[in-house]
């Protein structure tokens, strides 16, 4: 199985007082023990980064790139991606639904991933799966 994973999910992970954490954890083990293809995009890393070290600290940080980030299967995103995702935001001109966000959909459409790790209604919202038992 291939999930991609979403800053939402990685925070929740990391965060032992975020109200999904509990379930976050579960998820995680879940995926290891199933040995999971764990996919995220570079904007998802750095979106991530920006958030912990911002609430959590920079030895959150260093935890995340040293025990979770060697483990994922990274894309890089293109400027064609980039392009099309901000045209995809500024075109749909919601406020909360952000680039990283069209990036990391339309990267998945490409993929064909369905399963997304994600506390973001915008996944579901998007039609991907977010269910994992």
């Amino acid at each position: 199985m291939i999930a991609f994973v979403d800053t939402s999910a990685f925070y929740a992970v990391l965060n032992r007082l975020d109200e999904n954490h509990e379930t976050a954890d579960s998820i995680w083990k879940l995926l290891l023990e199933q040995d999971a293809v764990l996919a995220t995009n570079n904007y998802v890393l750095v979106e991530t980064c920006v958030i912990t070290q911002n609430r959590l600290g920079l030895e959150a940080v260093r935890e995340f790139q040293q025990e979770i980030v060697p483990i994922l299967r990274v894309e890089w995103v293109t400027k064609s991606q980039h392009d099309s995702a901000m045209a995809a935001v500024l075109a749909a001109a919601r406020k909360k639904l952000s680039l990283v966000d069209c990036v990391s959909f339309a990267m998945m459409r490409e993929a064909g991933i369905r399963k997304a790790f994600a506390f973001d209604a915008h996944y579901v919202e998007q039609g991907f799966d977010c269910e994992f038992r």
